[in-house]
């Protein structure tokens, strides 16, 4: 990638890959290959399965709808709850996540993108940037409305907390709960996670005439519970809710909704009127045969969320 803009850190465009920081990365996978000498019983299966889609939801919920976007509200414990539940899934800080993912947003596929399909391959968007000397520093600037946490700070800083408390917790129920319940599962959690980077900008359907080349995919709306609806997100991205309409499967936005009942978030941002008749004059046109008109705005975030200086 050639830097002509000013708009890709330098670490970016040097792009050198850190080796020893792909270690883990790569033992975490040999270990879960571990199964085929452990086998699986059926507690461990069940555990596996539960952590699955608890971390996924912390993804999805968690790292991406609140941190990323601050689409709901909640309280400091609760959102210290998430962070943990998150980063449970060893992808690294909340801060560190979300600044890299407002980034995506502010460049979605053009220069500056650090993980566009489109211009770098599938692989590359799917986890070869991750290993880029540079990336696993967090953009303090990017994030400024939740530095201001200390506890988020310091588990930004001290990542492996969460992932290891889980870890070691599966031990104890035994080889095969460590290896199904805990290796296989946060394997499974991390691919599923990155099809977002790197197939929901080449492989699905495109709603709206989004900048980006984003599409909505059920396949993975289901796998990663809504984000695979990510035509949707591109064009409203302030919204809690991807799957913008009633049959569009969104698995975090109902559990959202459902602690919204009891108090424990609130101030759900919801897709705007003028959005979902815009989107559904798409479908219509789309059905006609016909290109819808590209998309004029996009949904914004509270001032210092993502409008920060590149």
């Amino acid at each position: 990638m050639v830097n002509h803009s000013g708009v890709v850190p330098e670490w970016m465009s040097e792009r050198k890959i850190g080796w020893a920081g792909a270690i883990p990365f790569v033992l975490i996978h040999l270990l879960a290959f571990g199964v085929i000498w452990t086998g699986f019983t059926w507690p461990s299966v069940i555990v596996g399965v539960v952590l699955y889609f608890v971390r996924m939801w912390g993804v999805t919920a968690g790292y991406h709808r609140y941190f990323a976007h601050r689409t709901f509200e909640t309280s400091r414990v609760f959102q210290f709850i998430l962070a943990f539940i998150a980063m449970s899934s060893a992808q690294r800080g909340a801060l560190w996540w979300a600044a890299h993912h407002r980034r995506h947003h502010k460049y979605s596929d053009l220069e500056g993108d650090l993980h566009s399909p489109v211009r770098d391959g599938f692989w590359f968007s799917h986890m070869g940037w991750i290993f880029v000397k540079g990336a696993e520093e967090t953009d303090f600037d990017r994030v400024k409305d939740l530095q201001k946490f200390p506890e988020l700070v310091w588990l930004d800083k001290y990542f492996l907390v969460p992932p290891t408390i889980v870890g070691v917790a599966c031990a104890f129920g035994g080889v095969e709960m460590l290896f199904v319940g805990f290796f296989l599962s946060t394997v499974l959690v991390w691919h599923v996670t990155f099809f977002i980077n790197s197939l929901t900008h080449v492989w699905g359907k495109r709603r709206f005439e989004t900048t980006d080349d984003s599409r909505n995919n059920f396949l993975l709306a289901l796998l990663t519970l809504g984000e695979g609806w990510h035509n949707n997100h591109h064009r409203h991205q302030a919204s809690t809710r991807n799957g913008f309409y009633w049959w569009e499967v969104d698995l975090t936005y109902y559990v959202l909704k459902l602690l919204s009942f009891v108090g424990i978030v609130w101030n759900l941002r919801p897709v705007p009127e003028k959005v979902l008749a815009e989107g559904r004059a798409a479908d219509a046109e789309r059905k006609a045969g016909r290109k819808p008109a590209p998309v004029e705005e996009r949904g914004r975030l509270p001032k210092g969320a993502l409008d920060v200086p590149a």
